[in-house]
């Protein structure tokens, strides 16, 4: 494949995966809540996953190292351990949220029984991991994804107000606000950007990077994906906040289920805008719990030290194969309990804050490191950034359960 090829195929598949149940859920309540005036986290949050992904990807261009191998050798065994640990149940309760997400789309489309369909949605992703290769992976679900592109349409169609945009993305706390209505203002603002920074996405970048064999060479790819494709995808995230606020709010709508999400898209276009809000929304659920499952594959394999990979044939990676089945096995069983997969969306966003400090301490350590990386290490700006986004970061880690209790998960 050419090199323009590629870049236009990693920055396609970089917007169609940037929107899963969890950010569409919060940006979109988020929105309906208070307008236009949390929009400033989505920049924030951009900003944050394209600078650490372009680290992760950079070191693994440069040291084929994974970023859970860089975790336990800077941090130490226990520490490493312990990450290793809440990773893992962050990973699953979000793969078991996409997994709901993904029966729940399957329903509308259908009508067919919802735990029916979870079982078939397991059978469903077993199948494709251990069927696809991994370049079709990404490409098949991150183009499908492209879908969800109907909601920026669709923003565009509804006249969004473009001073209110503008407005919402200096951070400012609402007016006249009272103290309780100001902590749900910062559980969604800090919810918002644990979405778009989910750990998982940063470990199945670099994990894929080592997947696709890259070199030094692709150091350029890697930064031109990741800036263009996830500033792309935060257009996304803008739409689905101005919908929130135009369309959801005036109607006194809680947008949290996909189909009240793809209420506007119909209203707009019909059944086309339907389909395409419901197909959109497979794509993007259904890529999110692959990952999300391969990541905890790849963590608990890269910390143990197994072969694993999707370019090694399932018998040659035997226990890094049982591991993402048995995820997606975990994922099923909790969905057929009857737990409500946007519930699981509010834990799983909560408890994924707490765990990015582990996760990027260490990739920007190592990316700073002239020792290791040589000429590819960070640059001053660079690093002024990435230490700046982890403060931040760590004060959102710290906020996270507060936040959480006191307003009872945003539900005031």
């Amino acid at each position: 494949m050419g090199r323009f090829a590629e870049v236009f195929l990693g920055i396609l598949t970089a917007v169609g995966g940037f929107v899963e149940i969890g950010e569409l859920t919060f940006t979109l309540t988020a929105g309906s809540t208070f307008g236009y005036g949390l929009l400033w986290t989505t920049v924030l949050g951009t900003v944050g996953i394209i600078l650490y992904c372009e680290m992760a990807g950079r070191i693994a261009a440069v040291k084929h190292r994974p970023v859970f191998s860089l975790i336990r050798e800077r941090t130490g065994l226990t520490a490493a351990f312990v990450t290793l640990i809440a990773s893992t149940v962050v990973n699953v309760l979000t793969c078991a949220a996409e997994v709901g997400g993904v029966a729940l789309v399957w329903q509308l489309l259908s009508g067919w029984p919802y735990r029916l369909l979870v079982i078939g949605g397991f059978l469903f992703f077993v199948l494709v991991i251990w069927w696809m290769k991994f370049e079709w992976i990404e490409r098949v679900f991150g183009l499908g994804g492209l879908l969800m592109l109907v909601y920026v349409v669709t923003a565009l169609y509804d006249g969004p107000t473009w001073s209110d945009i503008a407005s919402g993305l200096v951070p400012r706390q609402p007016e006249n606000a009272s103290p309780h209505q100001l902590a749900v203002y910062w559980y969604y603002a800090v919810a918002i950007m644990s979405s778009i920074m989910l750990p998982y996405e940063t470990y199945f970048y670099a994990s894929g990077a080592i997947e696709d064999h890259w070199k030094p060479g692709d150091i350029g790819l890697n930064r031109v994906i990741v800036m263009v494709g996830f500033s792309l995808g935060a257009v996304l995230s803008v739409a689905l906040v101005s919908l929130g606020a135009e369309f959801f709010q005036p109607r006194h709508v809680e947008p949290q289920l996909p189909g009240t999400a793809a209420l506007s898209a119909a209203i707009a276009f019909g059944s086309v805008g339907l389909y395409a809000a419901l197909l959109g929304m497979f794509f993007a659920f259904a890529g999110a719990a692959i990952e999300t499952a391969l990541s905890s594959a790849y963590n608990i394999a890269q910390f143990l030290g197994w072969p694993w990979g999707k370019y090694r044939r399932p018998r040659e990676a035997g226990r890094f194969t049982l591991t993402w089945f048995v995820v997606f096995l975990v994922c099923a069983a909790i969905i057929l309990t009857g737990v409500d997969p946007v519930r699981i969306v509010e834990y799983s966003i909560v408890f994924s804050v707490i765990v990015l400090p582990f996760t990027y301490l260490p990739v920007l350590v190592v990316a700073a490191d002239r020792r290791i990386m040589g000429a590819h290490a960070n640059g001053i700006a660079m690093n002024v950034l990435g230490w700046a986004f982890l403060v931040v970061i760590t004060v959102a880690a710290l906020a996270a359960i507060p936040l959480f209790l006191l307003t009872h998960g945003g539900q005031g």
